[in-house]
């Protein structure tokens, strides 16, 4: 790499809610600005007004923030209509940019006849031999043009080198002249996006490898419009654990329902990037840990299936590895106490951190119903009451009870601890009872001992 600072994009169009594998170009984008001292733009592709919403564009500004991504210049490209007019008259001026006049429905036809000879369904340039009269004929009957790009062929082929997939090439015989303008004047995609590249000094264009035929054109155009063309890179896309592609309109797996699910940023984040690379999918603490080991190089080039059950697992492990004042605030605004004690109790049973709550409510009670207390276990039951120590309780209470309870009744195991368990806690299994004994406290142990032969008692 040069030793130019790279200024990268992220131009997510505001027609519906980020999904997981928009989150990939994204994270992918700004792991690179981090990783070589760039800077990212946040530029939203909003001039489709009539499927645009703001709702949108705020939820994607949000969710890119929960991911952790603070982008350093913002733009919308419905603010910015002028300049595209303007490289358009350019293009025109050039010769690059011409009228044409076909319906959707002759295009087809005649795709179909081509097809038919065994031709490619490339665009044939009929609108470049329309004479002036036969132009204003169209128009006359209320026909309005589009705006086709017309590409140089006379190059053959168009390359560059993929910082992900390698040396590429298009073949321009192989395209079609791209429309740039609709008949009502409204531009497509391809021609802002370029112009923001160029006037925004991006220097490398990191996006899926859905994108590389269309990267042919823009080099043309790149170079049509006198800029320079940036670096390129098209990495794998995620699918669903099941193969299919991902998509905004069926809001599966989007930023906002796995943040309410409960599921860190750093989980997504660890996933979305390091599925589909060289490299093992493990958490990283923060985006800064994950730039400075992911490359672009370690990308596959083949698909990548997102699972959303991989994310159980790395979110787990996030939350083991936390220390308390990393959850501190959350823990608050979930109503648990316990502090940092309650924290290192619990910490290594949590999938999500909504499950602390779960945990902080067997602290404090009151319990679940429970199952009968079977013959067997009403025995070590009584004991523990009867041999309960005085306050206060430390770290070493439960081990000190429970050898007198096994010393009394020769229960051990499963056959001493399980009916405690229980007791104690309503379930069968959770965290280690040395610390939530003193969190418990004497007077609830008590009470739920006591409780516990009462139910079953007769």
């Amino acid at each position: 790499m040069s030793n130019t600072r790279p200024i990268v994009r992220f131009a997510p169009s505001p027609t519906g809610y980020l999904h997981i594998g928009n989150a990939r170009p994204a994270l992918f984008n700004w792991l690179f600005a981090l990783r070589h001292g760039g800077s990212f733009i946040l530029r939203l592709d909003d001039t489709d007004q009539g499927r645009s919403r703001e709702e949108y564009a705020d939820a994607i500004r949000r969710d890119i923030a929960w991911l952790g991504i603070a982008p350093h210049r913002f733009e919308r490209q419905s603010l910015r209509a002028d300049r595209y007019a303007e490289a358009a008259e350019r293009l025109k001026a050039s010769g690059r940019l011409y009228p044409a006049y076909e319906t959707g429905e002759e295009l087809e036809r005649r795709r179909k006849r081509q097809m038919a000879r065994g031709l490619p369904p490339v665009y044939d340039r009929a609108a470049l031999r329309l004479s002036d009269a036969e132009r204003a004929a169209l128009e006359a009957e209320g026909r309005r043009p589009h705006w086709r790009f017309r590409l140089d062929e006379t190059v053959g082929e168009v390359r560059w080198d993929d910082l992900v997939r390698g040396p590429q090439h298009v073949t321009v015989a192989s395209l079609s002249d791209p429309v740039l303008i609709r008949e009502d004047g409204t531009f497509l995609y391809t021609l802002p996006s370029v112009v923001d590249d160029i006037e925004m000094g991006v220097t490398h264009i990191i996006r899926g490898d859905d994108h590389v035929t269309n990267t042919g054109v823009q080099i043309q155009l790149f170079e049509a419009l006198g800029g320079a063309v940036p670096t390129f890179a098209h990495h794998n896309t995620l699918t669903t654990a099941s193969g299919e592609g991902l998509s905004k309109r069926t809001g599966a797996l989007s930023l906002a329902s796995l943040a309410e699910a409960g599921y860190e940023p750093m989980a997504v984040a660890s996933l979305a990037v390091l599925i589909g690379t060289s490299l093992p999918v493990e958490p990283a603490r923060d985006l800064a840990e994950l730039a400075a080991k992911f490359d672009l190089s370690m990308v596959s080039k083949a698909p990548a299936r997102f699972d959303p059950a991989d994310l159980d697992g790395l979110n787990a492990k996030l939350l083991h590895a936390a220390s308390y004042a990393d959850v501190e605030a959350r823990l608050a605004a979930l109503g648990v106490g316990g502090g940092e004690a309650f924290w290192n109790a619990v910490r290594g049973n949590l999938v999500r951190l909504s499950d602390a709550a779960l945990w902080w409510r067997v602290v404090v009670g009151p319990l679940d119903d429970m199952p009968p207390l079977d013959d067997a276990a009403r025995p070590v039951v009584e004991s523990a009451l009867a041999l309960l120590p005085g306050e206060p309780f430390g770290a070493d209470t439960w081990k000190q009870w429970t050898d007198a309870v096994k010393a009394a009744t020769g229960a051990k195991g499963r056959a001493l601890f399980m009916p405690l368990r229980q007791a104690l806690t309503g379930l069968d299994h959770g965290p280690e009872l040395a610390g939530l004994l003193p969190l418990i406290g004497r007077r609830n142990t008590m009470d739920r001992l006591a409780a516990r032969l009462h139910s079953s008692a007769g």
